[in-house]
Parts: C-alpha cells; structure tokens; sequence
C-alpha cells in the first residue's frame, strides 16, 4: 500500500498493518455476502453465522487499534506516514461498523423468518441495493490497497446510487403500507434492512474519503463532488 520508506522496519510494520487491515475487509465482506444470503433464501443458519463472524471482527479491530497505537509510538511519524496510520484506524472502524450492519441485516433475517411475514414484500430489492453496497465496499478497499483517488471519487458518485435506490425503496414500501395495513409490520422490517444496506454504502464512501485524505493532506469530508474533484487536480 505505502509508498517505499526510509525506514525498513517502519515499511515493515506498516505493510503487516495494512495487511491485517486487508484480512479484516474479506472477514466483513464475508459477513455481507453470508447476510445477503440469509436474506434470499431466509435462511437462519447463514444469519447465525454472519454473527458468529462478529465475534472475530470486533476482535481484529482492537488487535490492529493496538498495532497503530505502538507503530506511532516507536515510529513518531509526521506528516503523510501518520495521516496514513490515522486512515487506517478510521478504515478498520468503518470496517468494523460495516459488520455491525451485517449483523444487523441477519437478526432481523431471523425475526422475519419467526414472523413468517415479509415473503410477500419486495426483498429481492433489497438484495440487488445489497449487491451494490457490498461491490461498493470491495471497490473502496482495493482503492485503498492502492491509494487510488480517481476510484476514490468514483466511489462517492455511486454511493449517490444505492441512496437512490433506498429513497425509491421507501416510497414501494409506503405504497404497500398505504393498500393494505396488514403489511406495516413486515415493511417497517425490511425498511430497518434497507437503512442498514444503506449504511454499508456510507461506510464505503468514507474509506474513499480517508484515500484522498492521505494522498492530498485535503479533509473532503462533507464536501461535494465537486469541490472534491477540484482538490484533486
């Protein structure tokens, strides 16, 4: 990920980081693809294990909270090398809340599935909105193995995408809760899963933010495309 460094140990220590950064990114994307599958075929035994998985995310997110902590410690960095550490430890904690919205995603799985309720409501929406937020996630992070800021910015144009495809979400559900009220239970159900996927999208664009963060020195942040593109060039 890093560019060459002076320090041989420090690029050492940096890339074992980055790596273990990378191990958690396939952990969580495991947990998405496991909940999107819970979700298609409303199936508790794969709910059960995206929160199995849990367990282990929340674990790595503190071993690597920790191996930040003495890298800056023995390394004293400045300027880009410690933007850098910073981007990761806030990448590794929107990786992290990523597998709490999987978890999320699968609990719920499993109350639908209790209720028997929501088979007759648009949840292979859901799955497609999912689908996008997890090729989102899987793009951020390969832009961040390579610091990569055009991709960066391409990630926060279509995480646009996936909100679009909630807000239109909302508006079927409400036409189903309108027709027949029978069905505001099931649909507030799949609307706390569509929030989530949504969340997933946001947590995606916020990693792309962190690339550009480390690349330009610039916090884009709240800023629009445009103004990001134009700290860009």
């Amino acid at each position: 990920m890093p560019d060459k460094h002076l320090s041989t140990q420090f690029d050492t220590d940096l890339n074992g980081v980055s790596s273990r950064v990378m191990e958690l990114g396939g952990l969580v994307e495991s947990q998405i693809h496991q909940a999107i599958y819970s979700l298609s075929q409303f199936s508790p035994e794969a709910a059960d294990q995206v929160i199995e998985i849990e367990l282990r995310v929340n674990a790595m997110e503190i071993e690597i909270d920790r191996d930040l902590a003495s890298i800056i410690a023995r390394r004293q960095p400045t300027a880009r090398d410690l933007r850098l550490l910073l981007a990761i430890s806030k990448t590794t904690a929107n990786l992290e809340r990523v597998g709490d919205e999987a978890s999320k995603i699968a609990r719920m799985v499993k109350s639908i599935i209790e209720s028997g309720s929501a088979r007759q409501l648009p949840s292979s929406d859901l799955r497609m909105a999912a689908d996008l937020a997890s090729g989102l996630l899987r793009k951020a992070l390969d832009a961040f193995a390579r610091l990569d800021t055009a991709t960066a910015v391409s990630i926060l144009k279509e995480d646009d995408l996936i909100d679009r495809e909630f807000d239109g979400f909302v508006r079927k559900l409400i036409t189903y809760m309108m027709e027949d009220p029978r069905t505001i239970s099931a649909s507030l159900d799949l609307l706390f899963l569509a929030k989530a996927i949504e969340r997933i999208g946001d947590h995606a664009k916020n990693i792309a933010e962190f690339i550009i963060y480390v690349v330009k020195g610039t916090d884009v942040r709240h800023a629009s495309i445009d103004d990001v593109e134009s700290a860009l060039r």
